[in-house]
Order: C-alpha cells, then structure tokens, then sequence
C-alpha cells in the first residue's frame, strides 16, 4: 500500500471527514447511508489515490465520490427509500449529478457541518446520546472507540448508536442551521458536549492512563470547528481559549516515572507556551463576555501566565470564581471556589466552604472533594483528619496514577 496515500486518507478523514458527511447526508438525508457512501469514497481513496496521486482539494474529491454513490444507492432504491422516514432539510435537494471538483472545505459556505453538529445535539437527545453521536457522526470515531470512552460494549454503544438516529428520523428532527431564536440553546448544548468530552479526557475516570489524549483532540477538533462556524460567539471563543489554555500543561502533569505533578509541583518550561498565546488571545477577545466558559478560561490564563506556584495571583483566581458561581452555581465551581479561597491564605474558612458540601448529592461519589478537605486538613495540622479524608478519597477514585497520588499523601501522614 501506497504509504504517501494511506497518510493523505488518514489526514482527510482528521480534517474533512465532518464536511464530507455532512454534505452527503443533506443530499441522501439518511445517516446510516451517508455514513456507507462516505466510507466507501474513503476506501475507494487509498486506491484512487495511491495510482493517481493524491487530489489538490482531497475534500471536494471525497464529497464528490460520496455524494455520487449516494445518488446511484437512491436511484437503485427508490422505493424503499420512499417508505423510510428521513431527515427533513430546510431546502430542496439536488438530485443531479453535482460538479464538486472546484469545491473544498476551506471555499464552501460551512452551513452543513452546523447541520450535523446541531442535530446531533438536538434538546430531543439526552446528553449521553449527543456526546455519542457528536463522535460518531462529526469526528468519524468508530463504535469500538466511542463504546470505550463510555467504557461499554461496543454492542451496547451500537445500539444507542442507532436508537439516536432512528429518534432524529422517527421524530422529523429537521436537518438545518437552527434559527436566530434557536441557536443560543443549541450552542450551549453543543459546548457542553464538548466540553464533557473534553473533561473526561483531560483526567479519565479511571484506568491506567490520567489523560486520553484521543478525546482531548476530538474536543479539540471541534472546538476549532464551531469557532471557525461562530467566529462571534463569545461562548464558543471562550471554550477554545479553555481547552487550550488548560490542555497547554498536559506535558507536565505526570513525571518521567509516572507520577502525578499537581500544579504546584510542575516542571512550567513544559507547557505548551504557543498554545498559551493564543487561548489568551481568545479570552481577551470574549471578555468582557462572562459566561462560564470564557471565566473558567480566565482563570486558567491566571494559572498559565504565573512565571511560579508562589507567584499565582489567587486573591485574582478567588475573584473570578465569585463571578462564576454567580452565573453557575454547580457544586463543583463551589468547591473550586473553596479552594482558591484556601490557597489564597484562609484554609480555615476554605474547609467550612467544603463541608457545607458534605450533602451535595452530584458530590457523594466525588473523590475531589475529600482530597480537598484531605489537603486543607494537613494544612491545618489535623493530621488524623486528614488522614481518614484521604482514605474516603481513595474509596472514590478509580483512575490508578490518582490513586497512587493519594496513597503517597496518606502514606506521608501516616509515617510522622
């Protein structure tokens, strides 16, 4: 196999594979039938490509092969076709046999790639289900990956999978750009799905690894991809500046041997310092927008912009998550609160903000909150306390460089 080939289909399907579904999905308004034509011009690709030379604009080839296969599949079934329910889009399709050999991603209007983020983050969607089909449908993620980020069967993950888009069909969920009244509540379900994705793989609930990097780029991708839709939404552009700005100190979080850096203890000369410039870029660019997003990313800018762990401004860090617990008061900013409020030199009053929490029910299984209290408490001098703290944060954390984090923090209490 052509390697040169084999790297362009593998490029094309990271950077266009959501533009070349959503193209073929708006002509053949089924899922599961765009998905098979978009397949099978990708395929057709590493042999096309490989005797051919790779195409000037891979995007507009691979549309162009998919829609047309789509076309034939339409033709050949007519009537069955005419039976099924199917996506309704907002305006006639062109059924003929379309010249796309001068169109490419970078050139066409990207309406169609809002389409299929939106519908795939319909209110009518739980939230599991968006986050699924959002990887499935706009990253091109197989069901076996999808299936192991919900760490599930892929069985399992199939069958929602499908449930997802026979409700998108069944219900007549429109295939469009929602409207000016819409879009709001749309962008917001659709940050919040990448944002989960972006979260889960940032420390990954469990398992032997602490970052999925797989999914920090999807959110990533994505990210990208709703700022170069919505280049004005303040939600979107702080969104992005979070992730970057965040993700900017993976490097630094584990050590040579494996172990867990908290921020105090990290080596800074490893952050990301390209993608620090440009997410506070984008937050200087959505402030004074403060949603939650474009505030968790000022934070974060704090964080990045402090030459030293003794030199963190936490009086500023403390005072934005005041602001943002005024617009999103989810008992996790609650608890960041209180620890900004601890590190900024009153962890008495930090450990009374955490225990108001103790009957939080989102928090019961929340190993966080315990290994805060844990570290307030050894700040404090309540050694035994903490200690006890540190062994209920152990019960509730799965992820295994996390666990031997913790059980080197109880270990060092136990041994004094």
């Amino acid at each position: 196999m052509d390697t040169d080939a084999v790297a362009a289909v593998d490029q094309a399907h990271r950077r266009e594979w959501a533009f070349v579904l959503a193209a073929t999905v708006r002509l053949v308004r089924d899922f599961d039938l765009a998905e098979e034509c978009v397949q099978d011009a990708y395929a057709r690709a590493l042999t096309e490509w490989a005797a051919h030379g790779v195409p000037a604009k891979p995007g507009a080839w691979l549309t162009t092969v998919a829609r047309r296969r789509g076309l034939d599949l339409l033709r050949r079934d007519s009537t069955l076709r005419r039976t099924l329910p199917m996506l309704i889009t907002d305006q006639a399709e062109d059924t003929a046999d379309l010249a796309l050999a001068g169109l490419d991603s970078a050139s066409a209007i990207p309406d169609d790639r809002l389409r299929l983020i939106s519908t795939c983050c319909h209110p009518a969607l739980g939230r599991e289900a968006q986050v699924a089909l959002t990887l499935r449908l706009v990253c091109g993620v197989t069901t076996a990956e999808v299936a192991r980020a919900f760490l599930t069967s892929e069985s399992t993950m199939a069958a929602r999978i499908t449930r997802a888009k026979k409700k998108i069909a069944v219900a007549r969920i429109p295939y469009r750009v929602p409207s000016v009244r819409e879009l709001p509540d749309r962008l917001d379900a659709i940050c919040a799905v990448i944002h989960l994705l972006f979260t889960t793989g940032h420390t990954a609930p469990s398992g032997d690894a602490l970052v999925r990097p797989d999914l920090i780029e999807r959110a990533l991708q994505l990210a990208r991809m709703m700022h170069a839709l919505v280049p004005d939404d303040p939600s979107v552009t702080g969104l992005l500046a979070l992730i970057l700005l965040t993700d900017a100190r993976r490097e630094a979080r584990v050590d040579t041997e494996g172990r867990l850096c908290t921020l105090e203890h990290q080596d800074r000369s490893r952050w990301d310092r390209e993608a620090i410039t440009e997410g506070i870029a984008l937050v200087k660019t959505a402030l004074p927008h403060t949603d939650r997003y474009t505030l968790q990313a000022a934070i974060a800018a704090v964080h990045d912009e402090a030459p030293s762990w003794p030199e963190t401004d936490w009086r500023e860090i403390t005072g934005l998550y005041a602001l943002l617990l005024r617009i999103w008061p989810s008992p996790v900013v609650r608890l960041n609160h209180a620890v900004a409020v601890g590190l900024s030199g009153n962890p008495t009053r930090a450990l009374d903000l955490l225990d108001e929490l103790a009957t939080e029910p989102s928090l019961a299984t929340y190993g966080y909150l315990e290994a805060s209290r844990a570290a307030l408490l050894t700040q404090l001098g309540r050694t035994t306390e903490a200690a006890r703290a540190y062994e209920s944060a152990l019960l509730l954390t799965e992820n295994t460089i996390e666990r031997a984090h913790l059980e080197s923090r109880l270990s060092e209490l136990t041994a004094e």
